[in-house]
């Protein structure tokens, strides 16, 4: 019963929400303190971001523990990614970051502390979660993107080569260009200096733009979209699903009303036992 009731605790605390909330808290104090670490300070500053980063790391270790003590089954803890990764994360920022062979690691661990945010938040799972399902479908539109770049960047190399070999060299050096093109930075410039030997060279500029910063930037948005749509979707169905077990569980520990007219019936029979039995008596 005592490991019971101090599971239950564990619980309690893993879903409270004061607790995610200053879990979060710490998580961004752990980011800003390690900003904080680029600039100059003095050996007493030092020493107190030495201490609270100690403190961080002890308190990730016990947060992980309590979410570990809190899970029924200890085997299913490690079934998910979120807890895999929280725990890597944890465990490698106890590398000591006063060795100078591990400090860069140390340090760049604890950057990747902030990554936690994105196990601990369900709307940042989402996202991200949906960004790895339209992977595949982005990957279409990009190699589209690509044969889109490929022959503007082969026919500005072929016709505006000789006008600017450092914006259209070769293909690579156009490749570039373009990009920056599609980025508009200052693609106007570029356009211009066309402009001076081909007048109507706007076209290509105009053309190329619609189709990679207008049209596939639309459809590269549309698919993430429709992806994160289905995710919450999903993710509603879920909860859904979940609070209807819940409610069913407890109408099940309710009383029904068959139960309240059995446990009634009963009563009553007690009753006229009990009645019959104090006539008996008074009669004898």
């Amino acid at each position: 019963m005592n490991a019971l009731s101090l599971q239950a605790q564990f619980i309690r605390i893993r879903s409270n929400k004061l607790f995610e909330i200053f879990v979060i808290s710490v998580i961004v104090f752990s980011a800003l303190l390690v900003g904080a670490k680029t600039y100059e300070m003095s050996p007493t500053m030092h020493n107190i971001t030495q201490f609270l980063d100690w403190f961080i790391s002890a308190f990730f270790l016990t947060e992980i523990t309590i979410r570990f003590l809190a899970e029924e089954r200890k085997r299913n803890f490690f079934k998910n990614f979120w807890n895999i990764f929280d725990t890597l994360i944890v465990i490698v920022s106890l590398i000591p970051a006063e060795d100078a062979d591990l400090a860069v690691i140390a340090r760049l661990v604890r950057v990747f502390r902030v990554l936690r945010m994105i196990s601990i938040i369900p709307e940042l799972r989402i996202l991200l979660v949906s960004l790895v399902k339209a992977l595949p479908q982005l990957g279409y539109v990009m190699l589209l993107m690509f044969i889109i770049f490929y022959i503007y960047a082969a026919v500005g190399s072929t016709l505006f080569g000789t006008i600017n070999p450092t914006l259209w060299g070769d293909i690579t050096i156009s490749l570039l260009t373009l990009f920056r093109v599609m980025t508009f930075e200052d693609w106007t410039d570029v356009m211009y200096e066309t402009m001076e030997v081909y007048p109507l060279s706007w076209i290509f500029y105009l053309t190329f733009i619609f189709f990679t910063a207008f049209a596939f930037l639309n459809m590269v948005i549309g698919i993430v979209v429709n992806v994160m749509e289905q995710e919450n979707e999903l993710a509603r169905k879920e909860k859904a699903a979940l609070e209807a077990a819940e409610h069913e569980q407890e109408h099940e520990e309710e009383p029904t009303l068959s139960d309240i007219l059995i446990h009634i019936k009963g009563l009553q029979r007690q009753v006229e036992q009990l009645s019959s039995h104090t006539t008996k008596q008074s009669r004898d």
